[in-house]
């Protein structure tokens, strides 16, 4: 599991010739990412210790997605590194949502365009839809969710807003509400300033109520809007279920959930002063047509159920205290998720026998990648990334096109100071930046193998391509525009850096 923050504070070195410094782990280049700055981006505080015992011996550079939140704008750097998400890049979670979610992008018509499904560091029960490429999904909901049903229930509310296309129409809505606000202030301050010319405060009062209340006027009426959408979304999601042969009791669960958490609020809130209906509105909406699909008393599966268990466990342990964990997960609890958790808390305590526990799951499930995965982590966190390369091999020799997989076992190799095996790090890692383009960390450790062969011009390539994905397009650009000088004109690295030097961020109106 990789915690990540979009974006980073990932300061390139600057010269080349500077940049090698001798570590326990062989030379490493092209980045640094300060120990401190862990503590910033939502990491466990034995975790962060982990990871930062690695850095300090020169393990790697991570580099974070830059992703656009706002739906009505796109912030500036400053701002996103004020607001920025804490990330979360887990194979097994991941790939649990995607079988969560495939079967209702195909109903939706989203079948060969499926949006990327993002998980958030929040333990709050929440997802979001920025555009129609990607899914945003806090880790909360599906360490809340009881069932499958119920994570499943939230994807299929936000493939709603994008198959409805509610995100354009809320910013044509938007802007109309922003018109109304303005033509408010407008016709306020002019009452304001023929109060105020007349000397008598009873009008300058109303202007100034004028002024105040416009802008409640465009909001009401732009909340209004979205609450219509948020009702569609959930028609849709309902619609979404039952093509699919599931059970919406889920959804449903969601809703009482949301409900009990607003019933000691909700005598003081405006229902006409949120975006979205009010939970036990919903409720009592929906109730009656998810109760009369075919599917509302369909059990849930069992393998998902079991798989479901297993990410919820899996995220608690690393979110929480070991101590929490093991309250929540005692010695006396011998399920499978039980043991996960308990393990993934010996680890991130640096416990002796954190391996141990990791094997004893390894010989009941040796089938199971995500277990060797943990033991790679575990070794590599620890320090020794020689040893880590058997377990991350057999993880992708079980998933051969998990990127992720892929990305460790490129960061292991590059990590064991071992010349020999920097060729097959490259390959490797080119192969996962193919199925994950978006990730900084592939990139970082190819610019790191590439400086340790000698090829400087494509670890300035790498280097440059991973800005790119952070969001740092002035740094990239210098870091291409340098490749550029040692690479063959008109060659295909040459162009992909010329790309990047000429490419210019798109100019979103505000």
């Amino acid at each position: 599991m990789i915690w990540l923050k979009a974006p980073l504070s990932f300061r390139p070195r600057e010269h080349i010739s500077n940049v090698n410094q001798e570590t326990p782990c062989g030379r490493y280049e092209y980045g640094e990412l300060r120990v401190k700055q862990f503590q910033q981006i939502g990491v466990p505080r034995g975790r962060s210790a982990t990871i930062a015992s690695s850095l300090k011996k020169g393990m790697a550079t991570l580099c974070a997605m830059a992703i656009a939140l706002p739906l009505l704008s796109v912030p500036s750097d400053a701002q996103s590194r004020k607001r920025g998400l804490s990330l979360v890049r887990d194979a097994e979670v991941e790939s649990l949502l995607r079988d969560y979610a495939t079967p209702i992008f195909r109903a939706s018509g989203l079948g060969n365009s499926q949006p990327q499904i993002i998980l958030v560091n929040d333990k709050a029960f929440n997802a979001f839809v920025p555009d129609s490429r990607r899914i945003f999904i806090n880790i909360g909901v599906i360490m809340d969710a009881e069932t499958p049903g119920e994570v499943i229930g939230v994807l299929a509310h936000e493939t709603g807003h994008i198959t409805g296309r509610h995100l354009v129409r809320i910013r044509s809505a938007a802007a109309k509400a922003q018109i109304m606000s303005v033509i408010g202030v407008i016709a306020g301050a002019g009452a304001v300033a023929a109060g105020a010319a007349s000397g008598s405060r009873g009008a300058t009062s109303g202007g100034l109520a004028t002024v105040l209340g416009s802008g409640s006027i465009g909001k009401r009426s732009f909340l209004a809007y979205q609450r219509g959408e948020e009702a569609a979304a959930d028609i849709a999601a309902l619609r979404y279920l039952k093509a699919t042969k599931q059970s919406a009791r889920g959804m449903l669960k969601n809703f009482e959930r949301m409900a009990e958490q607003q019933v000691f609020s909700a005598k003081y809130v405006d229902p006409y002063a949120v975006s979205h209906p009010m939970a036990r509105d919903r409720y009592r909406s929906l109730e009656e047509k998810a109760k009369q699909s075919p599917y509302f008393d369909k059990p849930e599966d069992y393998v998902l159920q079991y798989r479901h268990d297993m990410a919820k466990a899996k995220l608690y342990a690393f979110t929480s205290h070991p101590n929490a964990v093991t309250r929540r997960y005692p010695r006396s609890d011998k399920s499978l998720p039980a043991e996960y958790a308990r393990a993934i808390a010996a680890m991130k305590s640096r416990s002796r026998n954190a391996l141990k526990q990791i094997d004893a799951l390894i010989r009941k499930h040796p089938s199971n990648p995500y277990f060797h995965e943990l033991k790679g982590q575990a070794l590599l966190e620890g320090g020794n990334p020689k040893a880590a390369i058997a377990p991350f091999r057999r993880a992708l020799s079980i998933k051969p096109k998990e990127p992720q997989f892929q990305i460790w076992l490129g960061y292991a190799l590059v990590g064991s100071n071992n010349p020999a095996v920097l060729t097959e790090a490259e390959r490797i890692l080119k192969n996962a930046i193919q199925r994950d383009p978006n990730s900084g960390v592939a990139h970082s450790q190819l610019a790191i193998a590439h400086a340790r062969q000698g090829e400087r011009a494509e670890a300035d390539l790498a280097t440059a391509k991973g800005l790119m994905v952070r969001g740092d397009f002035t740094a990239a650009k210098r870091y291409a525009a340098r490749a550029q000088k040692n690479l063959k004109r008109g060659s295909p690295a040459w162009l992909q850096a010329d790309d990047i030097v000429s490419y210019t961020p798109p100019r979103l109106k505000k």
